[in-house]
């Protein structure tokens, strides 16, 4: 009975862990997890990931619903789901940072003024519909080459842009001292983060094999590409650049399961 009590401890830690990263990430009907501790909150950033197989694996299932009944329109149907399953969080950060860096004109000041503004600008618009076009063509052309691959492709792919974010905390500075970025870098255990990463690149190279190459190499450029730009606009990074990277990320994978 004393060892099953500390397994039973960890594995309610991992549950609400779960449970905490779900309800920040996706709109699943999950109840409210009570109030949440900082520390709580980094230990449910290590398992985002696992939300993102969990997003992945519906996706997964809608994409063999859809190419069934509505074949003519099951990306479109594909992409609705994905969007309201995620309550657009990461787009509006995406949305945010495109009318940041366009109406920012290379200002800091300005540029975190536009970023913290509610509102929706043209470029903000703009990116959102050009990565949705993107991430439609890509599991359009998926759907016609192959339901398999297809469904793949949506399994995997918001594993892998999640796991992005505990490579974001762990190399990059939060770009102020207060919001979400600054959060996530403080209370984030460091160790695990990179354990977690290697994990997925380990599980990624395993079920690829030789096409890992080419997914890794994409999302490994997605990261570096926006790290070097929040940097070099903002100082670091914020909650909106999280999710733009998410977004970023998972566009371009998605082409890379393209044959």
């Amino acid at each position: 009975m004393t060892q099953i009590k500390p397994v039973g401890r960890l594995l309610m830690r991992v549950i609400r862990a779960i449970w905490i990263a779900t309800r920040f990430l996706t709109r699943f009907p999950l109840p409210d997890p009570y109030p949440i501790t900082p520390n709580e909150s980094g230990q449910a950033a290590l398992t985002y990931p696992i939300v993102g197989l969990l997003l992945g694996a519906l996706l997964g299932c809608f994409a063999w619903l859809f190419a069934m009944w509505i074949s003519q329109s099951a990306a479109i149907a594909i992409i609705i789901a994905w969007v309201w399953l995620t309550g657009s969080l990461h787009l509006d950060g995406l949305a945010d940072c495109a009318d940041a860096w366009v109406g920012g004109l290379g200002n800091r000041e300005r540029t975190f003024m536009i970023l913290k503004d509610p509102h929706l600008g043209t470029m903000g618009a703009t990116a959102i519909v050009l990565v949705l076009l993107t991430k439609w063509s890509a599991i359009h052309s998926l759907l016609t080459t192959s339901q398999t691959l297809a469904i793949t492709a949506l399994i995997w792919t918001p594993l892998l842009a999640r796991s992005q974010l505990l490579l974001l905390a762990v190399t990059t500075a939060a770009a102020r001292p207060d919001g979400l970025g600054a959060a996530l870098r403080q209370y984030l255990p460091r160790r695990s983060a990179w354990a977690v990463f290697i994990v997925v690149i380990l599980a990624t190279v395993g079920w690829f094999q030789f096409q890992s190459v080419l997914i890794l190499s994409v999302m490994v450029a997605v990261f570096f590409i926006w790290r070097y730009s929040m940097c070099h606009r903002l100082g670091g990074f914020t909650g909106d650049t999280a999710g733009a990277l998410i977004e970023l990320t998972e566009a371009a994978v998605l082409f890379t399961f393209i044959p």
